[in-house]
């Protein structure tokens, strides 16, 4: 049994540190696990914007992987393998905490052969319905093949936990769900919402709506467009806000031009200042076509923002107020500190279960 006053060794790896909800799960948990009892390590592949705040986290053990990639590349990840599986033997760790699904594998796998505990968190599967379906087959297997070798999974949501379960991933006592945590605090404190139009261009008074996110497939940013396009017909003086960047944003802009609604809608990249831009948003929408746990969701009922797709929120101030109020309550289970001490939990757990 681990005794009380002896240290843990925890790796965490994810594949990028592209802006994105896993990024700052993984990014929080590396600077707020508790350094009186764990020793901390971080994996992945740099070149990406969030390397920055990885690099300014005290007490981190910093493991840069360049040949871990996202897309299927043999060569890339028989070479990453072998670095996560030098990087293990070098830093000793008692516990692998893998995150998004290349990461997932090639460090679970390094974790087997090096004979380390792995968890796994869910992040939604890396098999999705926007995929051919070679690629989705080729995705579930290896989830399936690489469940053989982890210890325990974590999911972000009680939906994905039944979800690998029915799908045969994991069973039911080797899953927990740890939500994805955000700062509850900074975004419950959300102000400046003028300050934030003048800077966005759009003027103090009409409605805004917004969409925080990567310009990918996933988040189908065209929708959005699409939908603004529509909204705008009823509501003339409404403004749209599209924040963050990716291969689709040259085509969302193409589109605004061509449905002429470029002239009231804004795409200012990515934006720090996510809390104030909510309090220059009157309604928040995520066209996402499938998600883990959308944190830009809780960010804004955080923020007292209501989350919806409709218009009628903008033609009702009254149930637009009634909702933003509500959208506060309820989100405890969504605190990221209330994250990382479950977290702490789980791996004192791993750890007492390995070496008893």
């Amino acid at each position: 049994m681990q005794s009380e006053t002896e240290r843990i060794r925890v790796l965490l790896a994810i594949t990028r540190l592209e802006l994105g909800g896993a990024q700052r799960v993984v990014l929080h948990t590396a600077r707020k696990l508790d350094r009186t009892v764990f020793d901390v390590a971080l994996a992945w592949g740099p070149g990406d914007l969030l390397d920055d705040e990885a690099a300014a986290i005290s007490e981190l053990e910093r493991i840069p992987v360049p040949t871990l990639v996202r897309p299927v590349a043999p060569i890339s990840d028989l070479r990453a393998l072998s670095s996560l599986r030098a990087a293990m033997r070098s830093f000793r760790p008692d516990v692998v905490h893998t995150h998004s699904s290349k990461a997932g594998i090639l460090g679970r796998f390094a974790a087997r052969l090096v004979g380390v505990p792995a968890v796994h968190t869910v992040h939604g599967f890396g098999f999705t319905p926007l995929q051919a379906a070679p690629m989705r087959f080729l995705y579930r297997t290896a989830e399936r093949t690489m469940a053989r070798f982890t210890d325990h999974f974590v999911t972000v949501s009680e939906t994905d936990r039944l979800r690998g379960i029915e799908l045969g991933i994991f069973p039911p006592e080797k899953a927990t769900v740890i939500m994805a945590g955000v700062d509850l605090e900074r975004f419950r404190a959300a102000k400046d919402g003028d300050a934030v139009r003048e800077r966005l261009g759009v003027p103090v008074g009409p409605p805004v709506v917004t969409q925080v996110g990567n310009f990918k497939p996933q988040k189908a940013p065209l929708d959005f467009v699409r939908v603004a396009a529509e909204v705008q017909k009823q509501h003339p003086d409404c403004w749209f806000v599209m924040v963050g960047d990716g291969p689709l944003r040259e085509t969302a802009e193409g589109l605004a031009h061509e449905l002429g609604v470029e002239d009231r809608m804004v795409f200012p990249g990515w934006w720090s200042d996510v809390p104030g831009l909510l309090a220059a948003t009157t309604v928040s929408v995520l066209t996402s076509r499938h998600e883990g746990l959308p944190c830009s969701v809780v960010e804004s009922l955080a923020a007292g923002v209501p989350v919806v797709a409709i218009g009628r929120l903008l033609a009702d101030p009254g149930l637009r107020d009634q909702m933003a109020v509500a959208a506060r309550d309820g989100l405890e289970d969504f605190d990221r500190d209330l994250m990382v001490r479950q977290q702490e939990d789980l791996y004192r757990w791993m750890c007492s279960h390995s070496r008893s």
